[in-house]
C-alpha cells in the first residue's frame, strides 16, 4: 500500500509506519519507511529510518540518500562527511555516483558552483556511449553547469541526458527543449537586427543617390552658365566690329592730294 502510494506521499508515509509497527526489525519494511518518508518530506524520520534499514541490512546503497537528508536539514558539513567519507569509498560504484550528485548539490548550497562542477567530473562523462544508469549523472552536471553560467555546455549535457533517461525520471527532455527554444528567440532577435541594418543601408544608398543627382544638376547649371558666358562674349565681339571703320584697300584719307 505504501509503495502503491506514489502520488500521495504522506498517506503512503502513514502505512509504512503502520508496516513498522508489526515489523520493526524487518530490513526491508525499515527501508519502506525511510524512502515513504524522504517522499514526504519529513527528513529527520526518513534518515533516522535510513540508518535503521543500514543497521539491518549492512548496505551502503542508502548513503546518498541519507547525505541528501543531512543536507535537507541544513547540515552540510554532516553530509559532506556522508558523500566523501571511508565508507562511501567502500560503496559500489553506482552508489559512489550518487554520492557525487549529493556532493555537487552540496556545494552549490555553500554557493561554489565551480565546485560543483568539478565534483561531477568522474571518467563515466568521458565515455563516448550514452548509457541509460548514467542518466542522472548527465543530468546533474548539465544543471550544475547551468549554475556555473556555462549554459551552452549545459545544453549539450541535457541532451545526453534526455537520451539515456529512458524512463522518463527526470525532465531532461524538457529542459534541453527549453534550451532550444531560447537558441531559436536568438536566432529570430539576430533577423530582426539584420532586417533593421538593411534597412538603414537602403535609406543610406538612397540618401547617396539623392547627393548624386544634385551633384549632377549642379554640374549641369555650371554648363549652362559657362556656354551663356561663351555667347555673349561673342555678341561683344560681333558689336565691336560693327562699331570699327571701315578701310578700303590702298586708301590712306589722312595723306594730302597730290
Amino acid at each position: 500500500m505504501a509503495t502503491s502510494l506514489a502520488e500521495d506521499p504522506d498517506k503512503a508515509f502513514q502505512y509504512a509506519k503502520k508496516a513498522r509497527g508489526l515489523a520493526a526489525r524487518v530490513g526491508i519494511v525499515r527501508e519502506t519507511c525511510a524512502i515513504a518518508a524522504y517522499q514526504a518530506g519529513d527528513w529527520s524520520a526518513a534518515l533516522a529510518e535510513f540508518r535503521a534499514a543500514r543497521r539491518l541490512t549492512g548496505r551502503n546503497t542508502y548513503l546518498p540518500l541519507m547525505a541528501d537528508c543531512e543536507r535537507a536539514l541544513g547540515r552540510q558539513d554532516r553530509a559532506l562527511e556522508i558523500a566523501t567519507g571511508r565508507e562511501a569509498q567502500e560503496a559500489d560504484r553506482q552508489t559512489q555516483i550518487e554520492l557525487k550528485i549529493v556532493e555537487s548539490g552540496i556545494r552549490r548550497d555553500q554557493g561554489l558552483p565551480d565546485a560543483a562542477v568539478v565534483a561531477l567530473q568522474v571518467p563515466e562523462l568521458t565515455e563516448q556511449r550514452i548509457r541509460p544508469q548514467y542518466a542522472r549523472l548527465y543530468y546533474a552536471y548539465a544543471d550544475a553547469l547551468v549554475d556555473a553560467g556555462r549554459e551552452e555546455d549545459a545544453r549539450e549535457w541535457f541532451g545526453r541526458a534526455a537520451s539515456a533517461d529512458v524512463d522518463g525520471e527526470t525532465d531532461a527532455a524538457e529542459r534541453y527543449e527549453d534550451s532550444d527554444d531560447l537558441g531559436f528567440d536568438d536566432l529570430e532577435l539576430d533577423d530582426d537586427d539584420a532586417a533593421d541594418a538593411e534597412d538603414e543601408s537602403a535609406e543610406d544608398a538612397d540618401a547617396d543617390d539623392a547627393d548624386a543627382d544634385d551633384a549632377d544638376d549642379a554640374d549641369a547649371d555650371a554648363d549652362d552658365a559657362d556656354a551663356d558666358d561663351e555667347d555673349s562674349d561673342e555678341e561683344s565681339a560681333e558689336d565691336e566690329g560693327a562699331d570699327a571703320p571701315a578701310e578700303a584697300d590702298g586708301d590712306h584719307p589722312d595723306e594730302p592730294l597730290s
